[in-house]
C-alpha cells in the first residue's frame, strides 16, 4: 500500500481499534484463477508472545474453498469510515483556489498466513464470542437455537485463523 508519511498510522493500538470497530475484513489470497477475496467478520485476539501483532479468527462455510488453503499467505483488509471531501469545506480564497476534491479514509492491512481449525469446540466458542460482541449479553445467543441445529452448522463450518505478521495502517483525513 502506498502510504505517504503524513498518512501513516503506526500505532498498533489504533490499528487494532479500527479492526475491532470494523471487523468485516476482505481476506485476499492467490488462488487457481488469480487473486481471490472473501468478506468475513473477524475476531481480533490481542497480541501474545507467539503472535506479537495479534490474531484474527473467523469461520467459513465448509463449501468455501478458502479453508483449503491452509498455510497460504493472506492479506486481510479492514476499512473504517470514509467519505468525499469537497473543496467547498475550505477557505478557497486563502489558498488562491488551489484545492481539489479528495477522499478521506482509514484502512488497516493485516498480513499473515492462513491456518484452518477443524475443532468443533473452538468453532462454537468463536461463534459464541462473535455473537455476544454483536448482540450484547442480553441479545440472541447461539445457545438459543436448538442444539441439533447448531451441531449441523458446526459440521458445515471450518474455523480459520491468521497470526498477524505485519500491520500497515493509513489514515487520510
Amino acid at each position: 500500500m502506498y502510504i505517504p508519511s503524513r498518512h501513516a498510522e503506526t500505532r498498533v493500538e489504533a490499528m487494532h481499534d479500527l479492526i475491532a470497530a470494523h471487523p468485516l475484513g476482505a481476506i485476499v489470497r492467490a488462488g487457481a484463477a488469480g487473486l481471490e477475496a472473501d468478506h468475513i467478520p473477524f475476531e481480533l485476539v490481542p497480541p501474545t508472545r507467539e503472535a506479537p501483532h495479534g490474531l484474527l479468527r473467523a469461520h467459513v462455510a465448509r463449501a468455501n474453498p478458502l479453508w483449503r488453503q491452509d498455510g497460504a499467505a493472506v492479506l486481510v483488509l479492514f476499512q473504517g469510515g470514509s467519505g468525499y471531501v469537497s473543496p467547498l469545506r475550505y477557505d478557497l480564497a486563502a489558498v488562491g483556489g488551489r484545492m481539489v476534491p479528495t477522499w478521506d479514509y482509514a484502512v488497516v492491512y493485516a498480513h499473515g498466513r492462513l491456518r484452518t481449525v477443524e475443532d468443533g469446540d473452538w468453532i462454537l466458542a468463536h461463534m459464541r464470542r462473535m455473537t455476544v460482541k454483536q448482540e450484547g449479553e442480553r441479545g440472541w445467543a447461539v445457545d438459543d437455537a436448538p442444539r441439533e441445529y447448531i451441531d449441523q452448522l458446526l459440521k458445515a463450518t471450518v474455523g480459520i485463523e491468521v497470526a498477524i505478521q505485519r500491520l500497515e495502517g493509513k489514515t487520510k483525513r
